[in-house]
């Protein structure tokens, strides 16, 4: 017996639009698809000037001034922020004292190089 596998395509978002209280995104398409604002926190709690400053990539969103990304996957899913309440108050703790929270950074494993492919073996 032959089974039919049809493969899942996540369309590209190509626009967003932010209100008080709702987050839409414009698909390739030509979906568009709605958000309340209340599930992600980092942008409930940003100012206007931040939420205005996004970048588009294929998965989906990323707003650089508040840290945060979201999935066109995820909301086509209807998944609200995966964030923990404790994460989200230490970030507005930051923001009370007009700080920005640092950002974890990891070095590279030894045998990267930016000029061969990513899937490499992993060495214990």
């Amino acid at each position: 017996m032959n089974i039919l596998v049809k493969p899942v395509v996540i369309p590209e978002p190509v626009g967003a639009r932010l209100t008080d209280d709702t987050l839409t995104v414009e698909l390739s398409d030509a979906r568009t698809i709605s958000a309340p604002l209340v599930w992600f926190p980092r942008l409930f709690h940003g100012t206007p000037a931040e939420r205005d400053i996004f970048e588009l990539n294929v998965e989906g969103i990323h707003w650089p001034e508040l840290n945060e990304d979201i999935s066109v996957e995820g909301l086509l899913n209807g998944e609200k922020s995966g964030e923990t309440a404790a994460s989200i108050q230490r970030w507005l703790d930051y923001r009370a004292r007009g700080e920005k929270e640092p950002i974890p950074t990891f070095p590279l494993p030894d045998w990267w190089d930016d000029d061969q492919p990513v899937n490499r073996p992993r060495t214990p």
